[in-house]
């Protein structure tokens, strides 16, 4: 990149440099030539002086011109310069009628071959008719001189090495911040993600880079090690149940005559169906992870939604139920799997009695499931949201649940656009799911044709 910005930077300046090239010597040639047709067209004056004066000899030499002859107007040379003596004219142009003198360069005049000449040509009125006096010298090449050519040349070369080599410092100055970032990136695996890239001291585009570059490391790093607690976890919990089985079943085949096969199966059964629980929830949490989209998102009349559920569903302990109308926009399935996972766990955990109450308050369906356990400590209470968390408590006692619910629960939530929480409680825990109200568009009255 350094040397193709490198390049950019002289490939521009030689550019500018032919421009500007062009205009000097451009501007010099004019003026040059402007110069030499007034010097002919000085020397067409003198000589109509003479001519006027009746002084005009056969042979007429001008200082600074080349060439010189006088037609009269029946197109005889009555006078001209020693080198132009017995020679056609030397031009066949005359100046238009409303102008006195004209100027053109020849380059293929018979008398100066090889050489480009500025012929400039006067008319004089005289009584017998118009005279014409031709004027030549040597016309400018379109370079002016060596001399002019080789100090542009040189000047430009100067200029554009001067721009290459400033281009090729300030580049690679510029990017020296950006290869210690592309270096320390180098360095980093999956196994160490512990390097950071060095932040430039000046506060511009490249030192916010470096800072954007470490704070996604940083957000790497945290998933990674998400990522490996959760494996962890999750392999532990799924160990349970498959090292129940085996030791159950190996038992049963040490003495198969006195094993009892129904209560192994049973046992087995139990394990399995934790097994099988564990591995929908992280199927599920797999999906929620990926952003996996459900049913279409529509209308849900949580009310009508939670009704239905415990009337459904035989519960263990009591029920109390304090339900208000509240309607939002979501998949049915996943808000159901939200409520049933709020009250499973609020009953592994109750002593008697779990509470539900839902209600609408500033556009927001306010859902609270409660139970009279032995509740979370507040500093624990982030801690229930994390995969396969598990508490030091007399919550914890209990082992049929997963350890994926309350995550399951809160990603609902939060891709319904809502939030749960644990909330203050004078008893056990105060689980809260908030989600935004549905609010139909009205549609506009339809417009009546007057009768």
């Amino acid at each position: 990149m350094r040397a193709r910005l490198t390049l950019l930077a002289a490939i521009v300046m030689t550019l500018l440099c032919a421009g500007l090239s062009a205009l000097i010597v451009t501007s010099i040639h004019s003026e040059r030539s402007t110069e030499l047709n007034r010097r002919n067209h000085d020397a067409n004056m003198r000589t109509a002086g003479l001519l006027a004066r009746g002084q005009l000899t056969p042979v007429h030499t001008e200082r600074g011109i080349a060439a010189l002859q006088v037609i009269d107007p029946a197109g005889r040379i009555v006078s001209a310069s020693a080198n132009m003596r017995g020679r056609p004219p030397m031009a066949f142009f005359v100046p238009t009628e409303e102008r006195m003198g004209r100027m053109e360069t020849l380059c293929h005049m018979r008398d100066f071959a090889g050489t480009c000449m500025l012929v400039s040509v006067q008319r004089v009125p005289r009584r017998d008719g118009d005279w014409i006096i031709y004027s030549a010298a040597p016309a400018y090449p379109w370079y002016v001189s060596g001399r002019l050519l080789a100090g542009v040349l040189a000047g430009s070369t100067l200029l554009i090495g001067v721009t290459a080599f400033g281009a090729y410092r300030i580049v690679g100055r510029s990017l020296k911040p950006v290869e210690a970032i592309r270096a320390h990136l180098c360095k980093i695996t999956s196994t160490d993600l512990g390097h950071r890239v060095p932040v430039p001291a000046p506060r511009d585009e490249i030192q916010e880079l470096a800072c954007t570059v470490n704070q996604t490391l940083d957000l790497l790093q945290a998933a990674l090690q998400r990522e490996r607690r959760f494996i962890s976890d999750a392999s532990h919990d799924l160990r349970s149940p498959i090292t129940a089985m085996r030791a159950q079943t190996e038992e049963a085949l040490l003495h198969p005559d006195d094993a009892d096969w129904p209560a192994t199966a049973t046992a087995t059964l139990d394990s399995l169906d934790r097994l099988q629980a564990i591995v929908t929830d992280l199927l599920t949490l797999s999906c929620l992870d990926a952003g996996a989209a459900g049913a279409a998102a529509a209308p849900v009349d949580l009310e009508d939604l939670i009704s239905c559920e415990l009337d459904h569903c035989p519960h263990k302990l009591n029920i109390i139920r304090d339900l208000e109308p509240a309607v939002v926009r979501g998949d049915r399935l996943q808000l159901i799997r939200l409520f049933t996972n709020l009250v499973d766990n609020a009953e592994r955990h109750a002593a008697c009695t779990v509470t539900i109450s839902l209600s609408a308050q500033s556009g927001q369906a306010v859902l609270v499931v409660s139970d009279d356990g032995p509740g979370i400590p507040v500093d624990q209470r982030e801690r229930v949201f994390q995969r396969f968390a598990r508490l030091d408590d007399a919550r914890n006692k209990d082992t049929g649940g997963t350890g994926l619910g309350l995550p399951i629960a809160r990603q609902i939530a939060e891709q319904h656009g809502g939030t749960l929480t644990i909330e203050d409680s004078d008893q056990g825990a105060r689980f809260v799911a908030r989600i935004p109200l549905y609010t139909a568009h009205p549609r506009p009255p339809a417009h009546q044709t007057a009768g």
